[in-house]
């Protein structure tokens, strides 16, 4: 049953689009982590250098930050480390800080627009059309990191990803067809199930990291009362995220946590 409702899923073109470009969002983020922690070490370097007093641990015991962390999104605020970032963040970062002016801030900004039409979107699907703008928007962004050696990894990845096929047939000898198995059959089930893991692994983390943004600003919104036309938006997709989750039995299984978590914070309401 698990293997049918995700093979049903998979052979739906336009959820499948939305699938792989969240997948590439999660290999963009791989990449970048020892890139990012690496320009943020040097950056954190030089204000040291640059001010004698940040080298003195403060001696107030009253001392408080006045904000939150520079340049984090909502959520993250509290984050130490690169590699606790989401695509998001990271992007976001590279276009505010001013330690990545080399970076062709109109690559990154196209990115991020076309994450937050992927992650916003209510129905989980994307057309062609707009995958082919979004992959264009992708290389032109990994172009820009070319010279580190794990970026051009991630580039290769990336191509990979958008040329995989993932359509499943669970029907007879199941079979999983793609860019390079085409005309290839997987000679045993086993095979197939560890195909079938692996594209289940990357739907669970991606659907995963939607459900924690969006469970943390329902629940900020909540707890402090407060209602505005961007957190009402965000309500409405989570419920319609936990509808998507119910639909599907494998996932209200996998996800049966967060969706006692909606249920709760819709009773609420």
């Amino acid at each position: 049953m698990v293997l049918e409702e995700l093979a049903a899923r998979l052979n739906d073109r336009e959820y499948k689009n939305w699938l792989k470009a969240g997948r590439c969002l999660l290999l963009l983020r791989d990449g970048l982590h020892p890139f990012i922690s690496q320009r943020m070490r040097a950056f954190h370097a030089d204000l040291i250098n640059q001010n004698s007093l940040l080298r003195k641990p403060c001696e107030s015991s009253s001392c408080r930050p006045r904000g939150t962390k520079a340049f984090m999104p909502r959520g993250l605020g509290k984050v130490k480390a690169a590699d606790q970032c989401d695509a998001s963040a990271l992007l976001n970062l590279i276009n505010y800080c001013d330690y990545f002016q080399s970076v062709d801030l109109k690559c990154v900004r196209e990115v991020i627009r076309y994450r937050n039409e992927l992650m916003h979107s209510c129905e989980l699907r994307v057309k062609n059309d707009w995958m082919w703008h979004y992959e264009t928007s992708l290389k032109n962004l990994v172009r820009q990191f070319s010279p580190i050696p794990q970026m051009a990894r991630v580039g290769q990845q990336i191509e990979e990803m958008l040329a995989v096929d993932l359509s499943i047939c669970v029907s007879g000898l199941d079979r999983m067809d793609s860019a390079n198995m085409d005309g290839i059959e997987c000679d045993s089930v086993s095979q197939w199930e560890t195909s079938a893991d692996l594209i289940s692994q990357w739907e669970t983390e991606l659907l995963q990291e939607r459900l924690q943004e969006l469970l943390h600003v329902a629940t900020a919104a909540a707890a402090e009362d407060e209602a505005d036309d961007t957190k009402a938006e965000d309500t409405e997709q989570l419920k319609r995220l936990g509808g998507f989750l119910q639909a599907n039995r494998d996932l209200a299984e996998r996800f049966s946590t967060e969706l006692k978590d909606i249920n709760s914070l819709e009773a609420r309401e």
